[in-house]
């Protein structure tokens, strides 16, 4: 599913227009992403967690040539998915 059929699903269930869903969809990800930019988690009870992580440096390679390289440490977003959103896929 990609952002216009999500859009799409919310429009038909929430009964909104396509602007109406479209706004509420990219209200929910602006806040998600400015909780996340501040370290904060997002819990939605019933369908998960968002929080970020830290991934740290390592040594890789360059699959062409085999040389190796460094990787620098950076910052990830997690999903812990909820038992509600686990059961429903079982």
């Amino acid at each position: 599913m990609n952002k216009g059929q999500l859009v799409d699903q919310i429009a038909g269930d929430a009964n909104l227009t396509k602007a109406q869903a479209g706004a509420a969809l990219d209200a929910f990800m602006k806040a998600v992403r400015e909780s996340l930019q501040g370290s904060d988690k997002v819990t939605l009870v019933g369908f998960g967690t968002f929080s970020v992580g830290e991934r740290a440096a390592r040594t890789g390679r360059n699959p062409r040539t085999g040389e190796e390289i460094q990787i620098a440490a950076k910052k990830v977003v997690k999903f812990k998915a909820g038992k509600e959103l686990e059961g429903a896929l079982n």
